[in-house]
């Protein structure tokens, strides 16, 4: 019984990190509490908080009927 929860759950594991899935950099500008972006005084460009992103890929399918 064991045997089959640990295998089960190995399965589980390897199908999950197998997924189609790409990572992309997001960055949004900081801003303050008058809405304007916050500018770094040593480069003189805005601050901006960045994200590392999964983005999955999108499946083709078939159009659904409409209904009459």
């Amino acid at each position: 019984m064991k045997y089959a929860i640990v295998l089960a759950t190995a399965l589980f594991a390897l199908t999950a990190t197998a997924a189609d899935t790409e990572t992309r950099k997001v960055c949004v500008d900081i801003k303050d509490k008058a809405g304007k972006a916050v500018v770094d005084p040593k480069t003189g460009k805005p601050k901006q908080n960045c994200k590392q992103v999964k983005q999955h890929k999108k499946l083709e399918g078939t159009v659904v009927p409409g209904k009459k």
